[in-house]
């Protein structure tokens, strides 16, 4: 198990200026989901933009310190214009 901040803190650390917010799923510390708001997804396809992060987190998807990631992955625009709606 990883805590959730250190899960926060690689995710920053590989991207950069990004806001990052995770939450355990199942109170377990293994299923986590992620919120990503980041420049460097500009110009990515949705694939990439998770490439991205679960490659910050390779080794701990290789020890199975997580054990699955749902991930959510914006744009600051993106982010902006889904905020505007609802």
């Amino acid at each position: 198990m990883v805590s959730l901040d250190r899960v926060a803190d690689i995710i920053r650390t590989e991207l950069g200026d990004a806001e990052v917010q995770v939450r355990d799923l199942t109170g377990g510390g293994d299923h986590l989901e992620a919120l990503i708001i980041s420049p460097r997804f500009e110009g990515l396809s949705l694939v990439q933009q998770h490439q991205l992060v679960y490659g910050a987190l390779r080794s701990e998807l290789a020890s199975e310190a997580i054990h699955a990631l749902a991930l959510k992955t914006y744009t600051p625009d993106k982010w902006a214009a889904t905020s505007q709606v609802g």
